[in-house]
This record gives structure tokens, sequence and C-alpha cells, in this order.
């Protein structure tokens, strides 16, 4: 199939793309940074999401994995309006099979910075406007959206010993997903997947369900 994913230079963009070529399918990439991927079915195209008059001149996208994001950078622009330009070019038509937002586990719990929290919240609603625009295709769209991931963007928490203690404190399974098991995520809600849609599946290691009770002991 041909799949198109945008922020493929690193982490989990990076991770999910190199399953998709794993797996046999054509790729083409889209990041603001030179490609990092070397394959003869994958195809790199640089350039800035938020740009429209630059996105590139594809069709037949079968498969389309909105993975670019960013935190305190225009959130807003980037994790959102972009995400919205490049599923209303690619998405929305009638070779599509699936669409995935990369979402965030903030976006339900509000645990982070007030503008990534709003971007990633927004994704919630549009997933499910995607969902009913390309059911008529019979066509999914679904977001999957992470708690804590061992990417670039994470390493400020990740080589501090004291922070790390605290987040995992505060994460049942006491450890972060890595790249490839979002990456096999993105996969299955894409390829296996056919009749789950319009759903945000929460994929973060029981940190949202974690609760502070506080009773004197016996």
């Amino acid at each position: 199939m041909k799949i198109l994913i945008t922020g493929t230079t690193q982490g989990i963009g990076r991770a999910i793309a190199e399953k998709f070529l794993r797996e046999g399918h054509t790729v083409h990439g889209i990041d603001r940074q030179g490609a990092s991927i070397t394959h003869e079915q994958y195809t790199h195209h640089q350039c800035d999401i938020r740009d429209k008059e630059g996105l590139p001149a594809l069709t037949g996208v079968e498969i389309l994995v909105n993975n670019a994001g960013t935190q305190n950078e225009e959130d807003i622009d980037i994790n959102l309006k972009a995400l919205i330009y490049v599923t209303e070019r690619y998405g929305i038509q009638p070779a599509i099979r699936s669409v995935l937002h990369i979402g965030s586990a903030s976006a339900h719990t509000g645990a982070e910075f007030p503008l990534y929290c709003a971007s990633k919240g927004g994704i919630l609603a549009y997933t499910k406007n995607v969902a009913m625009r390309v059911a008529p295709f019979g066509a999914t769209c679904n977001s999957l959206d992470p708690g804590g991931v061992l990417t670039p963007l994470n390493e400020c928490v990740m080589s501090d010993p004291e922070l790390w203690e605290q987040i995992m404190d505060e994460t049942p399974l006491k450890r972060w997903a890595t790249p490839e098991e979002m990456a096999d995520w993105a996969y299955f809600l894409t390829v296996t997947n056919t009749f789950c849609t319009g759903q945000s599946i929460l994929v973060d290691g029981g940190e949202s369900i974690n609760y502070h009770f506080v009773w004197k002991d016996e």
C-alpha cells in the first residue's frame, strides 16, 4: 500500500515508517529535516507541514499517519492546524483506507503545557469528524494517544534521575514505551483494524488511571 507519514526523521514517526517498510509497503515521509531513512521503497519530502503550498503533489494515499508534532513551539499551528491541512489534502479521498493521528495522553488528562494540551485535545474531536467523512470510502480514522515514550523530545527528563524517579512513581508499569511499540500500535490501527473508527486509543502504561489515595495506616 501507499503510505504517507509526517515527522519521519526521528522518534515515533521514524519507527512507524520503518515498520511499514519492513512489511513491504511504499512509504512517503514528510519532515522539515532531511531524511534519516535510506530504503528503496522510501521517498522523503523535506518541507514544513504548515506550508500548504509546499506540500508534495501526492495522489492515491491509502494510509495517512499524522505524526509530526512539537511541544512549546507554535503547538496549535503545528500539532492541530497543520494536521488538518495534511488530512484534508491527502486523507479525504476515495483511495484512503485509514487515517491515524498521533495524539497524546495529555489530551485526556490536561496534564501538560496549556497550548500543547489544547492542540492535542483538538485532535480528539477532529478524529471523530474525519471518521464520519471517510466512512463512505470504507475507511477508518482513529488517534493513537501515547503517554511517555523514549524519544529525543523527552531527553531532558529522561536524563534527569530525580525527575525520572518522580515520573516512574506516576506510571504503574514503571517504564515508558519505546517508539517501536507505538509503531506496532500504529500498524495495527491502520492495517489490521478495519472496523474500529472515530476512537482515541490511550496507550500510557496506566499513568492516566493512577490515583493518589491517602489514608492512615492501621
